[in-house]
């Protein structure tokens, strides 16, 4: 259950929301006072800001200013002032995105009669998906939220949340202090709404890490414990990654970083070893190489992807050890391209790395595999030569015979 306080700041920012209570009292900066700023936000589809501004000069022009907290480009609107300073616009959240559970700021700026133009101090508030009637609960710097199921769907959730806590502290130094956020869909359709209002398009989970979000849909079932000890851990590694490697993050390989992800699962896919035995028969696994940058679109290859991913990165875990994967890290923060990453940290290419572990954990016949793959090839280079042999030998057959007829 939560706690008292946390409950009705809860219920406060609800209303902030739907209600627009005003964010603040007075704000003011050289010039202008704003004030009954508030904000109703509809989730999706509209943000509504609305304030007074005031001064001691007439206004001339006035404008909105807004952004994401973690954005760098500011969104400015003109506003029309009232005679008493009123000022409202509605922003088309449907077109121009917001990531879900993030943090807005926002503020104003007027020219004056005097031909100056002053600033408001901004105001921060939370663009929540307000749809639902979410429930939490926490335990140290981690918060369940959820909107289907009992006290004991919460419980759990927050069990699994530390329990992969625990596994991802092998591989990383993480923070026990910086809060996450936790919310869970009852199906993957609502999360998928979510992220779709939000500007994302993967339906099976979602973090944004420089957030500290994890979105994840999980019904109230007898298999949710399966669902939760895999799901929340994976995509909590993301943000638990981000915030240990910091910058250096978005330079990972998509294969190490979703590779660390699936290893820190609680409960593995068990259909990843049955999709590795196929594709490794048929001679279809995907390159690594191919799975630096991103993960393939395709529902079949990105679960191909996940599962060699998965089991990579636990043989060079098993072979160098979690110090290993830690230089590898390094390595490619420091911004050493995917071949040389791993002959930086490990002192083998990424290209040989690969070919052990499909010997070693797949049994692969490497260079049988690579003769096959070649065989067009070679068939095609004894083609072009044959021909011309061929064509000697003739040349040389009709010379005799002609040297015997002259005689």
């Amino acid at each position: 259950m939560s706690h008292p306080r946390k409950l009705i700041f809860r219920v406060v920012m609800i209303l902030l929301m739907v209600l627009s209570i005003p964010l603040s009292g007075s704000q003011a900066q050289g010039g202008i006072t704003v004030e009954n700023a508030t904000v109703a936000v509809n989730f999706g589809q509209s943000i509504t800001f609305s304030a007074k501004i005031k001064s001691p000069l007439p206004i001339k022009q006035a404008s909105l200013l807004f952004r994401g907290v973690h954005e760098e480009v500011t969104r400015v609107e003109t506003v029309q002032v009232a005679e008493d300073g009123s000022v409202s616009f509605t922003y088309d959240a449907s077109l121009n995105v917001f990531p879900p559970f993030s943090s807005i700021v926002f503020w104003f700026q007027a020219t004056l009669s005097d031909d100056k133009t002053y600033t408001s101090s901004p105001i921060t508030f939370p663009y929540y998906d307000n749809r639902f009637p979410w429930r939490e609960t926490t335990k140290g710097n981690v918060t369940v939220h959820w909107y289907a199921g009992d006290d004991a769907f919460g419980a759990a959730a927050l069990d699994a949340a530390g329990a992969g806590l625990l596994a991802m502290s092998e591989f990383i130094s993480i923070s026990l202090t910086d809060p996450v956020n936790i919310y869970i869909y009852s199906n993957v359709p609502d999360l998928q709404a979510t992220l779709t209002l939000g500007g994302e398009e993967w339906v099976g989970g979602h973090a944004s890490p420089e957030l500290g979000v994890v979105l994840v849909a999980i019904a109230p079932s007898s298999s949710q414990s399966i669902e939760m000890e895999t799901e929340i851990p994976h995509e909590l590694a993301h943000v638990m990654l981000y915030r240990s490697l910091g910058g250096k993050y978005n330079t990972q390989p998509a294969w190490l970083v979703e590779g660390i992800a699936s290893v820190v699962e609680l409960y593995p896919n068990p259909d990843y070893a049955r999709a590795l035995e196929i594709a490794s028969n048929n001679d279809s696994l995907l390159a690594l190489e191919d799975l630096c940058i991103a993960f393939p679109t395709d529902a079949g290859n990105a679960f191909l992807a996940y599962a060699q991913s998965q089991s990579f990165v636990s043989y060079i875990r098993e072979t160098y050890g979690t110090t290993g994967l830690g230089r590898l890290t390094s390595s490619y923060g420091d911004g050493f391209p995917c071949e040389l990453g791993s002959t930086n940290a490990l002192g083998t290419p990424l290209s040989q790395l690969e070919s052990r572990w499909r010997e070693d954990v797949l049994g692969q016949n490497t260079a049988g595999v690579a003769a096959r793959n070649l065989l067009p090839f070679i068939l095609l280079l004894l083609l072009v030569l044959v021909v011309p042999i061929w064509g000697a030998i003739d040349m040389l057959i009709l010379r005799r015979k002609r040297a015997e007829q002259s005689k």
